[in-house]
């Protein structure tokens, strides 16, 4: 049997197609522009899906006998549709800002515990809630020809299958799901002018949505009766991929932005977790929950310093350089990487990043390390933030381009005094949505089976006491560093 995984981001898509016994047969990928002006963020969701046609048309020598193709993507962007099922405007990115101030006015009508008790989500204008806000202020004349609403992932498998339907993991970055029931909230969609009936049905993640379209399946050149499959969002998607589906398991993506991604069972201490502005959204299991932790500079701060300062822009080898002379003690020196503003637990856009202790010898390989330190660090405020809410990480994941560098693994486990895993695979998102369609297809009896297939840990980097000592030392000052610098912006 084989299955393929869609993996829908903001700037590009790929699929990757398996046999079902974890044999890779094919890939591919289409990038995508989005329209970025200062006063607003967009996309265009037929363009998205043209794209994923092509990529789908890209592997599709291969599909013989392909029986079931699984979606995930990004989340909160939705697309507006007339009764014929076109677009009536270009989707608002989650990073448009429109929708600040029907963000805050909302939060000061309903109180911001009130809004998270409902939908476990903090107010704020990322979510689609707010810009269906916007919308119905600024352009009742498009939402009173809207019939649907949909976001990436249901959209697309509306075109691929013809079925409405989005997964609960989805529809909670909406901000207007009510998270006990996993059904939309009447009290929050009236705050957009929106009915419930406008919205797809939610459904477990992993739920087959029905067969591909005969028309679509033979234009694209693929077999019939193929099962379309509603995924995850792309974060739940990569945990998956990474083999992270029990308790106290976290993955740790490590890409442009920096994510921790822990599961755990059961709502946690809900004013806790709200005051990390940690959004709590339905896991695959039944009861089971996961929070993302987040931050803009990741692997951003990197290349930053690699095209700015180093003005090496585009050297594939200038980390591998920098890896294997940067030193390899702890360099005292702290990097706040806020330098595209600050996410969980502060979620302030206006923070800034700053860089403390440089010296006359200070070394650009120091200053590399200390980058990768200072990273370390954000990801130590925040998992005790929600420790503090009663959600622990006993182990993390390793996904993303820095999980390549052994040496900031090593900085990352001797910093949060946890051990970190690496898999095999930096395609995380597409594995994740192949073994929740693989599961919902009959090819294996449960996601721990489809784990086994195609995830394959690799090297255990454990922490190491007398570091972690001197780390502890450096981190007591640096938990001073955002409020230090905020006074000062």
């Amino acid at each position: 049997m084989k299955i393929a995984g869609i993996d829908i981001g903001t700037t590009a898509c790929k699929v990757s197609l398996y046999e079902d016994t974890g044999k890779l047969l094919a890939e591919c990928e289409r990038e995508y522009p989005s329209l970025c002006r200062k006063s607003a963020t967009e996309i265009d969701m037929e363009g998205i899906f043209q794209s994923v046609c092509s990529v789908l048309e890209g592997v599709s020598r291969q599909a013989d006998g392909l029986a079931a193709i699984g979606v995930t993507s990004f989340g909160e962007t939705f697309v507006l549709l007339d009764e014929s099922d076109a677009p009536l405007m270009l989707s608002m990115l989650y990073t448009d800002p429109r929708g600040t101030e029907q963000s805050d006015r909302l939060a000061a009508e309903m109180g911001d515990m009130r809004v998270a008790s409902i939908t476990g989500a903090y107010p704020n204008p990322m979510y689609s809630l707010p810009k269906l806000m916007w919308i119905a202020e600024n352009r009742p004349d498009i939402l009173e020809k809207t019939k649907h609403i949909m976001l990436v992932q249901d959209y697309v498998v509306f075109r691929l299958s013809g079925e409405r339907q989005i997964d609960a993991s989805l529809a909670a970055r909406t901000m207007a799901m009510d998270l006990a029931r996993q059904d939309w909230s009447g009290e929050m969609l009236r705050h957009a002018r929106v009915r419930p009936e406008m919205l797809p049905r939610i459904v477990p993640s992993g739920t087959v949505a029905g067969e591909i379209l005969p028309s679509l399946a033979e234009k694209l050149g693929l077999p019939g009766k193929i099962q379309i499959v509603s995924g995850c969002h792309d974060q739940i998607a990569a945990c998956i991929g990474a083999g992270v589906l029990r308790p106290g398991m976290a993955a740790d993506g490590s890409g442009t932005v920096q994510c921790i991604t822990p599961v755990y069972r059961g709502i946690p201490d809900a004013e806790r977790i709200q005051q990390g502005r940690y959004a709590v959204v339905p896991f695959v299991h039944p009861g089971e929950y996961v929070s993302y932790a987040f931050f803009f500079t990741g692997g951003a701060l990197l290349k930053w310093f690699r095209d700015e300062m180093m003005k090496r822009p585009g050297d594939s080898a200038f980390y591998e350089e920098m890896n294997a002379a940067m030193p390899s003690s702890p360099t005292g020196m702290l990097v706040l990487p806020h330098f595209a503003g600050a996410g969980t637990p502060y979620m302030d856009p206006a923070a800034e990043g700053a860089i403390v202790g440089l010296k006359i010898g200070t070394t650009a390989q120091d200053l590399y390390r200390a980058m990768m330190e200072g990273v370390a660090y954000e990801m130590r405020v925040n998992m005790e933030c929600l420790a503090r809410a009663g959600v622990a990480v006993d182990g993390l994941m390793a996904s993303g381009g820095g999980a390549r560098s052994v040496q900031w693994l090593q900085i990352k486990a001797d910093v949060l005094n946890t051990p970190i895993t690496t898999l095999g695979t930096a395609q995380c998102g597409t594995l994740g949505s192949i073994i929740l369609s693989g599961h919902a297809c009959g090819a294996y009896a449960s996601l721990e089976e489809g784990a086994r297939v195609f995830v394959h840990p690799g090297r255990v980097f454990e922490p190491r006491p007398e570091v972690r000592a001197q780390y502890d030392e450096i981190y007591a000052r640096y938990k001073n560093l955002y409020q230090a610098v905020r006074t000062l912006a």
